[in-house]
């Protein structure tokens, strides 16, 4: 069974990697709207995967990392494009969250990206 909480954050950013006359290239903000996902068994007697108060208390702290912020002074977000501010969500994440499966993140009501975690090696 897969579970969602959904957060906003406030934040601005510029991306440094694009051409200086493109308009990433300029300090903007965005609301970003971020969807943890977790997947597990449905307990039996809870009737749910987890409590959506487990998933908000674990992502308390990277709500406050990020919320308000310049997301470029944030360690490990020099260029934050969306896909990494996805993998770096995760990565901050997963400790607290061992179900996490999925972080979504949208940039703008229209555009965003979708991260399940590090690709697992292939076994031969």
């Amino acid at each position: 069974m897969d579970l969602f909480k959904t957060f906003q954050i406030e934040a601005a950013h510029r991306l440094p990697a694009v051409p200086t006359d493109h308009k990433c290239s300029r300090i903007h903000g965005h609301s970003f709207r971020v969807e943890i996902h977790v997947s597990g068994p449905v307990d039996p007697h809870f009737g749910w995967v987890m409590d959506f108060a487990d998933i908000k208390r674990a992502f308390a702290p990277v709500f406050d990392a990020l919320d308000h912020r310049y997301l470029n002074d944030v360690p490990g977000l020099e260029n934050p494009t969306s896909e990494n501010l996805a993998a770096w969500i995760w990565s901050e994440l997963k400790p607290a969250l061992p179900l996490l499966s999925r972080v979504v993140v949208h940039e703008t009501c229209t555009s965003g990206c979708s991260y399940s975690g590090p690709k697992q090696p292939v076994e031969r």
